[in-house]
């Protein structure tokens, strides 16, 4: 009778680690990629500047390239979504870009959460 073998898989021998750099090309550059006026380009970059550790930490991690990377283009694709939202609600850009933030990923929980 034969017995199935087990394999360990060593991550750190198979997923080499890379900088942030290598997953968010151009991370300074994202404003610009999510702006529709100039005015955006301000909340654009406190934006990033909120999703900096969070990314450096997820490129410092143990998680796989393609896991890393897909949080990272989830992260491209909120910003954009949060300066679309300032265009569709414009007293949003007198709050601070943080509690919007805050408020817009709580909002979003809940719409996941019940399913819509």
């Amino acid at each position: 009778m034969a017995t199935a073998r087990t394999t360990k898989i060593n991550r750190a021998a198979t997923s080499p680690r890379h900088d942030l750099e290598h997953y968010c090309r151009d991370l300074n550059g994202w404003p610009r990629s999510w702006r529709g006026l100039e005015k955006d380009l301000p909340p654009g970059e406190q934006l990033v500047a909120l999703f900096r550790p969070f990314l450096e930490y997820l490129a410092a991690s143990d998680l796989s390239p393609k896991t890393i990377q897909k949080h990272v283009d989830n992260l491209w694709a909120l910003g954009g979504e949060f300066i679309r939202d300032l265009h569709n609600d414009p007293s949003l850009r007198k709050k601070p870009v943080d509690r919007v933030l805050s408020k817009m990923i709580e909002y979003c929980r809940l719409l996941l959460y019940h399913g819509i």
